[in-house]
């Protein structure tokens, strides 16, 4: 993709250290982007509301309101791309932000690169998400996936599926009966930069089985290659 999309991109930084939050501000804005700050929680909440920002840039770590409920309180109103900045170490903390909607998270201290990296990683991602087919899909009598209106319904109800969950799912049903590896999904769902991280594809297919699955601990739909990857199954065959 071209630079030019990323000119002007709006990206709320959310931290209560000023001169972490202007640090950051200077880097983003040195690549083109538009940056907008708040240094509370409640302040972060409205500047969503009125700034309608591209990404959220979020600490963890604030005074009034913390970075995991200012992202709930987002979450129940926006699915706008928030990257949480968390502290060194903290496994938790990540894992956490993911289960909560978080689209990513860097660890402090970070380069300057790596976050604008992500940045991007994620508008792209974003950029992307209204995948193309409109192609309705019956993978048996209890799943159902429409693509077209980016619904998923599992014996007869709706299943509310988050963006990377349908973007990780969107992929594995296109290659069905395939093998996908880790470094294949973890590029055309997260992105390039991100083929070092297994961890978010076994999550994310955690999630996935979690909703679809009748029993996720014997799944039947999003099967493991030990050691490779995952398979979508392949309804054709057992349908056809």
């Amino acid at each position: 993709m071209s630079d030019a999309i990323y000119k002007n991109r709006t990206i709320l930084v959310v931290d209560d250290e000023e001169r972490m939050a202007r640090f950051i501000r200077l880097n983003l804005e040195q690549d083109g982007f538009h940056v907008v700050e708040a240094h509370r929680g409640m302040q972060a909440i409205e500047a969503v509301r009125v700034d309608m920002p591209d990404v959220v840039v979020l600490d963890v770590m604030m005074p009034d309101l913390d970075g995991f409920e200012v992202l709930k309180i987002i979450r129940e109103t926006s699915s706008v791309p928030v990257i949480m900045l968390t502290a060194k170490g903290e496994e938790e903390d990540r894992v956490r932000g993911l289960e909560l909607g978080a689209d990513d998270y860097v660890t402090k201290p970070f380069s300057p690169r790596e976050l604008v990296s992500r940045v991007r990683a994620v508008i792209r991602r974003s950029d992307s998400a209204g995948l193309t087919t409109r192609e309705v899909i019956d993978v048996d009598g209890r799943l159902r996936i429409d693509f077209g209106r980016r619904e998923v319904w599992v014996d007869g109800e709706l299943v509310k599926l988050r963006p990377t969950e349908y973007r990780l799912l969107y992929h594995l049903v296109q290659n069905a009966g395939w093998v996908m590896t880790y470094d294949q999904l973890l590029t055309k769902v997260w992105g390039y930069e991100y083929r070092d991280e297994p961890h978010y594809v076994r999550l994310y297919i955690n999630y996935l089985r979690q909703k679809l699955e009748k029993d996720p601990a014997d799944p039947q739909y999003i099967l493991t290659e030990r050691g490779v990857g995952y398979r979508f199954v392949d309804y054709l065959r057992k349908t056809g």
